[in-house]
């Protein structure tokens, strides 16, 4: 009987792992033009800010988890190691407008805004 039981709790323990990494490939899975979208456009405002302007003569290098490196190419479509760099640079390169607008914006409410519950 408790072998059993056994067999049944390893099973059940089997199955609830695939799900979860299913459910994690599911989730995984690239969210379509919206990423690619937002990485075209952060290569097109870093353009036209003359950042990718120039000799590609700085040398970057690290070491990254493959994993992180794959969901990273894998969402936002860049296929080689140093597009996807690139890439990262002209995100982290650019202002973000809505950090932007927050900090200007913090504190403020409209004149007709109540705050009632």
């Amino acid at each position: 009987m408790a072998k059993g039981k056994a067999r049944v709790r390893e099973t059940t323990v089997r199955h609830s792992a695939a799900s979860s990494s299913r459910n994690t490939a599911r989730s995984m899975r690239p969210r379509g033009r919206s990423v690619a979208m937002g990485a075209a456009a952060a290569l097109e405002d870093a353009r036209q800010a003359g950042l990718l302007e120039g000799e590609k003569t700085a040398h970057v290098s690290f070491r990254a988890p493959p994993a992180l490196v794959e969901a990273a190419k894998r969402e936002s479509g860049v296929t080689s190691l140093t597009e996807l760099g690139i890439l990262a640079l002209a995100m982290l390169a650019q202002p973000d407008p809505v950090a932007a607008f927050l900090t200007r914006t913090h504190g403020r409410l409209g004149e007709t805004h109540t705050l009632e519950y």
